[in-house]
């Protein structure tokens, strides 16, 4: 029993050294388990190596010297055995690409779930006749768009809450979809069953912390309204307020997880078997839907959301010397956010309906249509063009007819956001449409977009100059929909448009649905552009000039300080002979890191080859001192000359396999 006990404990200790002696020589990190395997390798395949050196000693007349050389040399080969092990593990399986055997077990449960849910929303496809598309063998065209439309959105609606938010998003995308795609994806509506009353209240007394008893004065169990993602429901404070409670729905979070990755998934094999998929852009749409519904389902973001959006509300909604300022004709809910959680959002009750479903309210009550939808398109315009932070999908369910006559916003879940820089950017591009100056709407796009190395500038004018032809003519009433052939037209020329542009052209096409809604025939391009010169005019007044002049004069005022001393300088090192100019070569520590890891692979490579050279060299001498009867002291030292061009060469392939290793 003790001697398998010294046996198991030696050869543990071997292996534990051959690990441990493999991972220092090539200095990289490798798994615990990779490392292991290796050294067992190499201790099985060095040992009759080890055995077949032993073998030439006399035993009569042991020569201890030459058996500790080979014994020295058997570990080399046991070493080298294991670091090429490893190398060729890298090469074919790098490391991260197959998951730990420990989180195997632990995943098996979630990836069968997700391989059913995978099967389930595949089979949902393929009986909706979609297969040809997803396997990339046929191409909508002509009159099959209609009908793989329709297919599309029922499938996606029969797919559930992930795939009825996809269909909604993409709804929206005007600018890659074509119009009979958008037109029915436009017609799917995010409902479900409500939760019965005990799940909900369970999920308010965790997040809320108390009962509900305790929180609210009154609480209607019966939800308002149910989607999803969330239903909500009408309640009183303890102060006598009326707020709405939105309440997200138990175990959404993991199912839409689950669904986000069968969509990443779809989205590779469409854009590796459709042209038509890569031509969209598809992969880059499911990234961006994936993160925009993560967003969705913390409502902590949503509340900072609306606190952002209602604060620049009410800092500018009371300028009465501006004609295009609503002055509190819309409406947005505050938010109470010490209730306000990641899945309960309680904020200020609105009283009216959804203006989708505001047609007979309109008529009985005589409202001004036009004047509504004007007050509506200018809020939105203030929030995209002066406060920087607006409604990113303001679609006819999210927009409120109050019952004392005003509008309201509500859901905040998506909202966009443009810093000074961008909106400057803007108004320059939408300046230079309304002028209908190519050139200017030239130098505004590529001002914001990664100019492509082979652009040809005088055809993508040309092409801007016969867009203003088509939309922008005499006699030509332009409409939201010239902002999509504009987003073509930068997309036939390679000009990646900002994402916060595309949300701010998403957010303007789809208010154009509740505008058209609220009041059919509504110019809004016109008064977009009443809006534009209005706030235009309001900035050329001298009071505005003097303040924005005083303003940069007050951020360039420590520069100008400066500016007389530096030319003192320099014309004193003029005079006295003295200008020099300091040029730091590799002042960046990543360029320096990059040329002294190619100084070290060459270096390494140089050495590896010297060795390799040295053991042909000695390896091909036939006489010399001799360590045993079939070993002579030059071939023994040839050998580990060999092992030494081996471990030098397998440190540089390491590198070559894992290049952004860094090396402890």
């Amino acid at each position: 029993m003790a001697f398998w006990i010294g046996l198991v404990a030696g050869s543990t200790l071997i292996i534990g050294f051959l690990a441990f002696g493999a991972r220092r020589l090539l200095n990289t990190r490798f798994s615990l388990v990779r490392t292991v395997l290796a050294a067992i390798v190499g201790e099985t395949v060095a040992s009759p190596i080890l055995k077949a050196l032993m073998r030439g000693l006399d035993p009569d007349r042991p020569n201890v010297a030459s058996a500790a050389w080979f014994v020295v040399l058997g570990w080399a080969c046991a070493l080298l055995i294991a670091m090429i092990v490893l190398v060729v593990w890298e090469a074919f399986v790098p490391t991260g690409t197959i998951p730990s055997p420990f989180l195997w077990v632990r995943s098996l449960r979630a990836r069968a779930a997700r391989t059913r849910r995978y099967w389930q929303i595949t089979w949902i496809f393929i009986r909706a006749g979609l297969g040809p598309y997803l396997r990339g063998r046929t191409r909508p065209e002509g009159e099959s768009r209609s009908r793989l439309a329709h297919s599309l959105a029922a499938a996606l609606d029969r797919g559930g809450v992930t795939f009825v938010k996809l269909g909604q998003v993409l709804s929206t995308r005007r600018d890659v979809l074509p119009e009979e795609f958008v037109a029915e994806l436009g017609r799917l509506r995010d409902r479900a069953a409500p939760v019965p009353w005990e799940r909900i209240e369970r999920v308010l007394r965790d997040e809320l912390g108390a009962p509900v008893e305790e929180v609210f004065a009154e609480f209607e169990r019966e939800p308002l309204a149910a989607a999803s993602v969330a239903q909500v429901h009408t309640a009183r404070l303890r102060t006598g307020e009326e707020v709405v409670v939105k309440v997200q729905r138990p175990g959404v979070r993991t199912v839409v997880e689950r669904d986000l990755d069968i969509v990443r998934r779809l989205a590779r094999t469409l854009d590796a078997r459709a042209g038509w998929g890569r031509a969209l852009g598809i992969v880059e749409l499911a990234e961006g839907f994936a993160t925009a519904l993560r967003e969705e389902l913390d409502f902590r973001i949503e509340t900072r959301n609306m606190a952002a959006v209602a604060s620049a509300h009410r800092n500018t909604s009371g300028q009465a010397h501006n004609p295009h300022t609503n002055n509190g004709r819309v409406r947005i809910p505050r938010p109470h956010e010490d209730l306000c959680s990641a899945r309960v959002l309680v904020m200020e009750r609105l009283h009216g309906v959804p203006l989708s479903q505001a047609g007979p309210a309109l008529a009985d009550r005589g409202l001004d249509q036009a004047e509504l939808a004007r007050d509506l398109l200018d809020e939105m315009l203030r929030q995209i063009m002066l406060d920087g932070v607006f409604h990113a999908d303001p679609h006819p369910g999210n927009l409120l007819l109050l019952d004392d006559g005003r509008l309201g916003m509500i859901d905040f879940g998506s909202v966009g956001r443009l810093d000074s820089g961008l909106r400057a950017s803007l108004g320059r591009i939408l300046l230079a449409v309304n002028r209908a100056d190519p050139i200017a709407l030239t130098d505004a796009l590529l001002e914001v977009t990664a100019r492509p190395d082979e652009l040809d500038e005088q055809a993508l004018e040309r092409a801007l100059g016969a867009f203003m032809a088509r939309h922008l003519a005499a006699g030509q009433t332009p409409d939201a929909a010239m902002f999509t052939e504009l987003f073509r037209v930068m997309t036939r020329f390679a000009l990646a448009v900002p994402a916060e542009f595309a949300a701010v052209f998403r957010a303007l096409g789809t208010l154009e649905g509740g505008l058209t809604e609220l009041a059919p025939g509504f110019d809004m391009v016109g008064e977009a552009r009443a809006f534009g010169a209005s706030h235009l005019g309001e900035r050329l007044r001298p009071e505005s000039l003097r303040d924005a002049a005083a303003g940069e004069l007050a951020a360039m005022l420590p520069t100008l300080r400066r500016i007389p001393r530096r030319l003192d300088r320099i014309t004193s090192a003029i005079e006295g002979g003295r200008l020099t100019v300091n040029v730091r070569l590799f002042a960046d520590e990543r360029d320096r890191a990059t040329v002294t890891g190619l100084l070290h692979q060459f270096l390494l490579t140089l050495l590896a080859s010297t060795a390799g050279v040295m053991a042909v060299l000695l390896l091909g001498l036939k006489h010399g001192p001799t360590m045993t009867d079939s070993v002579g002291l030059y071939q023994f030292l040839g050998y580990g000359m060999l092992v030494v061009c081996s471990v030098l060469a397998l440190r540089v392939l390491v590198g070559v396999f894992r290049p952004g290793t860094r090396h402890r």
